[in-house]
């Protein structure tokens, strides 16, 4: 079957992967003004949307792009001050990535390979040690993978967790003793102005994993959590609450985000739930081959009164993935008992049962995430194909096509419901607490919202959330290449949002950024 690909990539120029960021205009201390806040002490909190991560890593180049960077530079004008953010000179070769004791332990950036139109890991070996510890707070307190309870955690910067996954590499390489909280670090440097945007991840990491984690709603301890889980919501509100209090004790101001829906970042919307044409599947006769199997696993489920779990294979257009539903009735018994009474079958009943038992095609409703696009139509390694005779590991191993995608691809909708309704709890405990402080809310999933269907800027530009594909829309798209984290013109995005929100809720005068000035992704002629 021949390889589907998401992408196209026409030819395009190396030159237009970066370009020199300007301001908007003119700036001077006679035009601006800080209006009722004090920006002499800037100090940003938050996870990897806060330190600058973006194409699946931090990288030296990229982390100059990060939001708060960039706000910093316009708060000078109003007598903001020195902003500082943890030091990655020693990646030499500004390709990302980490080492713990030489290993590596985190991959390379992204970028898109012109000869294969795709996007890539970059190639070359990591050069970011985590033991060389810099031991030194930072304006800017971002921590790629924190979650909201993950800033109130001692030995989350102590590098002898790192291994066992009770520590954070990258607090890791910044945190002032092994012992020391995110929070505490970030209170060290006596901010009189704040943002906090933390809490995506706290269901992200859920999503990410296709919700193989678990929803921890009504467990108060977040010790016991694994990775990929939600945190609950009252928990979320204690935690954010103490980071509040603390960010706010010596009469300090700042700006607080929301938590935008996974629904809205391409990471969960560019692989479509029906990409498998005609052409794709290897042409018309293909179709009818499958067609026969289907024929007669639809036959045995509709027999159970399951028949609309499958469909037959179009010719016409294009035609869902196979997906494992853990929510449907598992009829894998049934199914073996029927297909063992087919002549063909009999031989495979017992593992066909077990494959398709909860399986079903997909429908709009549900999501996929990025990396589903690289595996569709590759023969599984699963046990079960390996226990099929070798002429049909083929013919049954397909994923997404004769094999079900297992839960780590898929988001059907009660786990899409799950975290929607955790992120609505989140964002509630989040306005709420900004309103009973006095503090400023960046309302970041409304403004994702609207990246869905397209926003147009000051330049006349209409900037959109889908996920690069090609010379279309190289220089609309606001997210880097792992399809979560903006490139450098969504953070100058972001950081316009925030501008907007001190300017009208503190009466400032703050200059914006003019987003198009900014790199969008990299391109590289060969990899």
């Amino acid at each position: 079957m021949k390889k589907y690909q998401i992408l196209l990539l026409a030819a395009i120029a190396a030159g237009f992967s970066s370009c020199k960021p300007e301001f908007d205009d003119e700036i001077s201390n006679g035009t601006y003004s800080a209006g009722e806040a004090d920006f002499s002490r800037y100090v940003a909190v938050g996870n990897s949307l806060t330190s600058g991560y973006m194409d699946g890593t931090m990288y030296r180049s990229g982390q100059q792009f990060s939001f708060p960077n960039l706000l910093a530079k316009q708060l000078k004008v109003v007598g903001g001050g020195e902003f500082t953010q943890p030091s990655f000179a020693d990646d030499v070769n500004d390709i990302g990535g980490l080492l713990l004791g030489g290993n590596v332990i985190g991959s390379t950036r992204m970028i898109i390979n012109m000869s294969t139109g795709s996007p890539e890991n970059i190639a070359g070996v990591p050069t970011i040690e985590v033991s060389q510890l810099q031991t030194k707070a930072f304006n800017n307190m971002g921590v790629p993978g924190a979650k909201s309870y993950h800033l109130l955690a001692q030995g989350y910067g102590n590098i002898g967790g790192v291994a066992l996954g009770k520590a954070n590499p990258y607090f890791v390489r910044m945190a002032t003793s092994p012992n020391v909280t995110v929070l505490e670090d970030a209170l060290s440097m006596n901010a009189t102005f704040f943002t906090n945007w933390i809490g995506s991840n706290d269901v992200l990491s859920y999503a990410l994993s296709g919700g193989t984690g678990v929803n921890q709603q009504g467990n108060y301890d977040p010790s016991t959590y694994g990775g990929n889980d939600i945190t609950d919501p009252n928990v979320f509100a204690q935690v954010y609450s103490s980071i509040t209090n603390a960010l706010t004790a010596n009469g300090a101001k700042g700006v607080v985000a929301t938590v935008p829906y996974v629904t809205t970042i391409p990471h969960f919307t560019t692989v479509p739930y029906n990409p498998l044409t005609s052409q794709a599947l290897g042409g018309e006769a293909t179709v009818a081959q499958l067609n026969e199997l289907v024929t007669k696993l639809k036959g045995a489920l509709t027999y159970l009164g399951a028949g609309d779990r499958i469909q037959l294979f179009s010719t016409t257009g294009g035609n869902p993935l196979l997906i494992k539903d853990e929510t449907l009735p598992n009829l894998s018994t049934q199914l073996t008992s029927i297909l063992s009474q087919d002549a063909q079958f009999a031989p495979l009943a017992t593992v066909l049962g077990q494959i398709y038992g909860q399986a079903r095609h997909a429908t709009k409703q549900d999501l996929f995430v990025l990396n589903t696009s690289s595996i569709i139509g590759k023969t599984s390694t699963s046990p079960l194909i390996a226990a099929l005779p070798a002429p049909y590991q083929d013919v049954f191993g397909k994923m997404g096509v004769t094999y079900p995608l297992d839960d780590m691809y898929t988001l059907i909708p009660q786990e899409q419901d799950e975290i929607k309704t955790a992120t609505d709890a989140f964002n509630n405990t989040i306005k709420s607490i900004a309103a009973s402080k006095g503090l400023a809310v960046a309302d970041m999933n409304e403004m994702m919202s609207k990246l869905v269907a397209g926003i147009r800027v000051a330049d006349g530009q209409i900037y959109t959330a889908d996920y690069f594909q090609g010379l279309g829309n190289m220089n609309v798209v606001m997210f880097s290449l792992d399809g979560i984290h903006p490139n450098p013109r969504g953070y100058a995005f972001v950081a316009n949002e925030i501008i907007q929100v001190i300017n009208k809720h503190y009466k400032s005068h703050i200059p914006l950024l003019v987003p198009g000035n900014y790199p969008g992704v990299t391109i590289k002629a060969s990899n």
